[in-house]
Parts: C-alpha cells; sequence; structure tokens
C-alpha cells in the first residue's frame, strides 16, 4: 500500500506553525470552546470525534512521513476533526502542556509518541477521565490504551545487528548512537541488541564500546558521532536507529577519513540515505513505511472511540486499505516487518 504523504501537506505544516505559536488558543478554536465534556464519551454524535496527534517533536523528517499517514489515515476512518500539536524538543516533559491542552478542548482521541513513558502519564491520566482515548504510538507510554508498534521489537534490534555484523565481517569494537537517553522504542531495541551481543556465539566477537545520545537533533548527532570516532579509533562500525541520527552520522562519515573504513547502519528514511548509498557511505539500513504507522494508528484511535474495541488481546479493527489489525499482548498492535534499503531497491522507495 502507498498512502498519499503529499495531499494536505503544506496546509498540515502552516497548521503546525500556528499550533506551536498559539497552542491552547487554536485547540479552544478547533474544539468550539472549551467544554472537555462534548466528545463522544460524554454523549456527542460520532461524526463529531476529533484526534490529535502529539509525535516526539515536530520538524523531524520521520516524523513527518508518519503525520502525512495520520492524516490520511484520519480521514479516511471518518474523524471530524484532526490536529497535530507539539513540542520542538524532545525532553522528556516537553509534551505535557499539549496533552494539558488537549484536555481542555475536549479531544477525543490522542495519539502520543512519549519522549518519556511515564513523565507525561499525570497529564495522560487526566485526559483520560475527561473521556479521551489514549492511543501510543511510536515510543510507548506507560498510561495508554493501546500502543501501535513499527514492527516486533525484537525484529528490529536483530536485524540491525545483522546488518553490522555482516558489515565488519563479524568482529570489532561497534557503538550505538541512538535518540534520547529515555526514549522507550530506542531504549527497547538497544536492550534485545545487548542481551543478543550477550548470548548469541555468532556475535561473540563483536564489542559494543560504547552508547551515546543525539537526542533526535542534527547537529548533536554530528557531533556525537564525531566524538565517537575520536575516542575510540578502533572502532569499526556504527548503529543508530534513529533517521535524525543515522543521517547525521552519514553526513559526517561521508566527507571524513572513516569514509568506506566505519559501517553505518540503522533506521532510515530512503529520500535522506540514497546520496550516501550512492557514494559508497553506507551499505545498507532498515526501516519500515512510516506512514503506516500513523494511518494504523488514527483506525485504532477510531475503534477505541466508537467502542469496537477496548485494547484487550484479541480485539480486531478495520485499518482501512491495510486491512484488519489485532490487538495482541499488552495491548501492542504491530504494523508490519522492517524493510532493508540498500543500492538494489532504495529507488524503488519514496519516502
Amino acid at each position: 500500500m502507498e498512502l498519499n504523504l503529499n495531499r494536505g501537506r503544506r496546509g498540515r505544516l502552516a497548521l503546525i506553525t500556528a499550533l506551536v505559536a498559539s497552542a491552547t488558543l487554536a485547540l479552544t478554536a478547533c474544539a468550539g470552546g472549551g467544554d472537555a465534556g462534548g466528545g463522544a464519551a460524554d454523549g456527542g454524535g460520532m461524526e463529531d470525534l476529533s484526534i490529535t496527534f502529539i509525535p516526539k517533536q515536530l520538524n523531524n523528517p520521520y516524523t513527518d512521513v508518519v503525520l502525512g499517514g495520520g492524516e490520511d489515515g484520519a480521514e479516511a476512518a471518518g474523524f471530524a476533526a484532526s490536529e497535530v500539536v507539539g513540542p520542538l524538543d524532545a525532553s522528556a516533559s516537553s509534551q505535557v502542556s499539549f496533552i494539558n491542552a488537549e484536555t481542555q478542548a475536549g479531544t477525543d482521541v490522542l495519539v502520543i509518541a512519549a519522549n518519556d513513558p511515564d513523565a507525561v502519564c499525570p497529564a495522560v491520566e487526566e485526559a483520560r477521565s475527561a473521556g479521551a482515548k489514549i492511543v501510543g504510538f511510536d515510543s510507548d507510554l506507560n498510561c495508554r490504551d493501546l500502543f501501535v508498534s513499527q514492527v516486533v521489537a525484537k525484529d528490529v534490534a536483530l536485524i540491525q545487528l545483522e546488518l553490522i555484523s555482516e558489515q565488519i565481517g563479524g568482529e570489532g569494537e561497534i557503538a550505538i548512537l541512538s535518540a534520547t537517553a529515555n526514549a522507550t522504542n530506542q531504549n527497547e531495541w538497544i536492550a534485545f541488541m545487548e542481551e543478543e551481543l550477550a548470548s548469541n556465539p555468532e556475535y561473540a566477537d563483536i564489542e559494543l564500546v560504547a552508547k551515546v545520545y543525539g537526542d533526535d537533533d542534527d547537529t548533536k548527532s554530528f557531533q556525537e558521532a564525531q566524538g565517537l570516532l575520536q575516542a575510540h579509533p578502533d572502532l569499526k562500525g556504527i548503529i543508530s536507529p534513529t533517521t535524525v541520527g543515522i543521517a547525521a552520522t552519514a553526513r559526517y562519515l561521508s566527507t571524513s577519513e572513516y569514509k568506506g573504513e566505519v559501517a553505518l547502519t540503522g533506521l532510515g528514511l530512503p529520500n535522506e540515505m540514497r546520496s550516501f548509498v550512492e557514494d559508497g557511505t553506507v551499505t545498507e539500513f532498515a526501516l519500515w513505511d512510516p506512514a503506516q504507522l500513523g494511518y494504523v494508528a488514527a483506525f485504532a484511535g477510531m475503534a477505541l472511540a466508537d467502542g469496537s474495541i477496548t485494547g484487550a488481546e484479541g480485539d480486531t479493527f478495520d485499518a482501512g486499505d491495510l486491512g484488519e489489525k489485532e490487538v495482541g499482548p499488552d495491548g501492542v498492535v504491530i504494523v508490519g516487518p522492517p524493510t532493508v534499503f540498500n543500492a538494489d531497491n532504495i529507488d524503488d522507495y519514496d519516502f
């Protein structure tokens, strides 16, 4: 399935800018007033349901693709109003004020990618008490109705280890350049990587010597990559399980003495990584279709809001063009498997 990521993009980005400048005013106007009791949970009609996406941070290329899919999904699922709000930085508590504003606005469904699994929970619980349904996506939180995950977390970890092992010949020092230190998804992937490195004889000759964090900021990620190579002169490979981090690291390697000497893999957007694959800086990396993540999250939100599901294991709901999805253990919905991108197939993808 290919989602239309361009439709309404300019209008959505303009809306994001306006919301960042004056979040509370825009949200109140969107909701038609500050009455938190106007949603479906308090007797409002299904035709009036509203959904708001709160990503880790705005102006992130990966997030833009996810939100494009969410916008398409919200329209296809039948939401009357769809908004995007969020912070410009990915700090642990930066999303709280936006969640509070949504609670006051009476938004029916909040779709949240948490910067910290616990820091947002007091605000989220207030939103739930007011009748909102909470869908986690991209990065989980410990206070939601269900979580829409890109892929099985362990699969994400294993594919990245397989790729780096192949690229360094199965031996040598590696490092991880991640997003924020509290990011639920990256930390889960890293934990699986560490477990696999410790237990799988196939990786006995690979040593993880450092973990650093670029906070999903391009400049900081670039600097962290530079620092890794200076601190570890024998480093043979870097895994960056974040699209901002892998692109920044590739940019540094591409003009350095380490190009072709230090392998880089992780999770990246094909459009951002294409030039680095073409010039030999990067051999292979992985990801999924980010638009599908937002798309499924919107349909999951509708199913919760209209009472079709509760988020219990075994619940199923329609996800439009992506078919039926099932809620698995711990309230997790899996979208699809990761894809490996290289010189042979990267031109087949446009996101």
